[in-house]
């Protein structure tokens, strides 16, 4: 297979030429120049908007008192008056804004969702997001009754995203449909201080809920699994997510069952077997299948509460009707071609190239993920007629890409 691969390097420019001075002063992107020794000209590092003891991660409990020195200097005496009025506004802002953040939401709100799309994430040629075809995404999700989207899972890519690009789309999420969906970011990590982090972040960009997984490849034992979620657990609303085929550990029921007293547990997305959301659901614990291809058993013979799904990115009403409209074995078996067909390489492989044939997001693939081989591509079409073009997302026919159509990123 001949693909093309594309790697991008960014060289920092040498100056900045704005011609908007007062905007460039603004932003912090333009070295101030002083003049000295009859009119050299002296370079002076760019002055930015400090403000001290003011940053992210913040706890939702924590409100920072804000100071500017400057106001020492201008205001001499009058300084401790300013302070305190100054004080008082910002923690009256931050108060607000970090209640609004907490309270947009509880794990009562994430128990009752029945289905939640974990989100593909789309890319530009340079590898960048494409935020026109995410929004374009999402937005069909929720015209096609999606309760919630993952952002940043597995499915959505957060292994391949910086966590300054992984907070950005929860922020972007948020901003742009978290009145019409719950959005639940994906901050887990394998480093109890990179989740703690990440999810302090996430909250405080207004996300509904955290997606957390069990610390991989560096497993630790139980108690260290029990301290590593009672570490995130007390921050807002959790969804604890147990992959054993991606993370090498299991979960036990026995360890759920033991933090299921947190107020903020909203439940588990569960990919061992339905005997396992049995047992769940039989305890009083609210289960999520993580697996396609078992969620219509699951919720009907099994009480799983509903999926969070790969497959409803590409037909989000069939998979409501699945999960809604009851017992329905001869829709599941429709469905089962098509599933079977993502999960026939590692997800989100299969999504990526379908997405890209659909034509509603570019056949652009950051690396080490790389689509699907012709006969595979080919193959896909044929699960379109037969499921019915009207029943996917997008508008455009689906097609067979040539090899040469797809661009594979390896630095962006």
């Amino acid at each position: 297979m001949r693909l093309r691969s594309r790697s991008q390097s960014v060289n920092a420019p040498s100056g900045c030429r704005s011609s908007f001075p007062a905007m460039a002063l603004g932003l912090g992107c333009c070295s101030l120049k002083a003049k000295h020794r009859g009119g050299i000209s002296k370079w002076r590092s760019p002055r930015a908007a400090v403000v001290p003891n003011f940053h992210l991660p913040m706890r939702s409990y924590e409100v920072k008192t804000v100071t500017v020195s400057l106001a020492f200097t201008l205001f001499g005496f009058v300084y401790p008056f300013f302070l305190l009025v100054n004080g008082f506004y910002i923690k009256r802002k931050l108060y607000m804004r970090c209640e609004s953040s907490v309270c947009r939401t509880n794990a009562d709100e994430i128990k009752s969702l029945r289905l939640i799309t974990a989100i593909k994430t789309p890319y530009l040629p340079d590898g960048r997001f494409d935020l026109e075809a995410y929004d374009a995404l999402v937005n069909m999700q929720i015209e096609d009754g999606v309760e919630g989207v993952i952002v940043g899972g597995t499915t959505g890519e957060g292994q391949l995203m910086s966590w300054d690009e992984h907070i950005m789309l929860i922020g972007h999420t948020v901003n742009c449909f978290g009145a019409s969906i719950k959005v639940i970011g994906n901050t887990g990590s394998n480093s109890t201080r990179e989740a703690i982090h990440a999810t302090e972040q996430g909250f405080a960009v207004g996300m509904h809920a955290a997606l957390h997984i069990n610390p991989y490849y560096g497993k630790t034992s139980l108690d260290g699994l029990i301290s590593h979620f009672d570490s995130i657990l007390p921050m807002g609303p959790t969804i604890i997510y147990n992959v054993p085929s991606r993370t090498g550990q299991d979960i036990p029921p026995s360890l759920i069952l033991s933090i299921a007293k947190s107020p903020n547990l909203a439940g588990v997305k569960e990919c061992v077997e339905n005997d396992r959301v049995e047992e769940y659901t039989r305890n009083g614990v609210v289960v999520w299948s993580g697996n396609d291809d078992q969620c219509h058993d699951s919720r009907w013979d099994y009480g799983a509460n509903g999926v969070i799904s790969v497959t409803s990115n590409l037909v989000p009403r069939l998979m409501r009707e699945l999960m809604f409209g009851g017992k329905n074995p001869s829709l599941n078996s429709k469905l089962l071609p098509l599933i079977d067909w993502l999960f026939h390489e590692p997800n989100p492989i299969g999504l990526n190239t379908a997405l890209a044939q659909l034509g509603v997001a570019r056949p652009v693939f950051r690396l080490p993920y790389v689509p699907l081989p012709l006969a595979r591509r080919v193959e896909f079409v044929n699960i379109v007629k037969e499921l019915g073009r009207e029943n996917f997302v997008g508008e455009k026919d689906v097609q067979v890409l040539d090899d040469d159509e797809f661009i594979l990123i390896g630095r962006y």
